[in-house]
């Protein structure tokens, strides 16, 4: 992949596809009026965030690919777990072990090596600045 490539949508539009499968090229606005797509048609696809991350990474953008790669490895974790994930990151909301059980579950449900490693960091930094729940 190039940086001509960039903007996929534009320049690589045939090979992406929404989190449904459905290709890019048959999302539209006629067909969002008639009912024809789902909430997945409207979902990115996890290939393509990786493809936008080796692109961010390519031109000079690490912390974007870095971001975009954490995106994707999200998008296996179901809209309502994550939310409730969000929120046990908030301070005071957990434990320790909460976060470290968060942490595992990242891991080794959704296959989510880089985001575990984000919450266990957070954990550390948590206890260090007494943001933890308070038992």
């Amino acid at each position: 992949m190039s940086d001509s490539t960039y903007p996929l949508g534009e320049n690589a539009a045939e090979s992406l596809r929404a989190a449904s499968g459905r290709p890019f090229g048959e999302i539209s606005l006629d067909a969002a009026v008639s009912g024809e797509l789902t909430a997945d048609d409207l979902r990115i696809d996890a290939g393509t965030l990786r493809r936008q991350a080796e692109l961010a990474r390519q031109g000079g953008y690490p912390d974007l690919a870095a971001n975009l790669e954490r995106a994707a490895e999200l998008t296996a974790v179901p809209n309502e777990t994550l939310l409730a994930m969000y929120n046990q990151l908030r301070p005071h909301r957990c434990s320790f072990e909460e976060l470290q059980s968060l942490a595992r579950t990242l891991r080794e449900e959704y296959k989510a090596p880089v985001n575990a490693a984000f919450v266990e960091e957070a954990a550390v930094v948590y206890r260090q600045r007494g943001l933890l729940k308070r038992e």
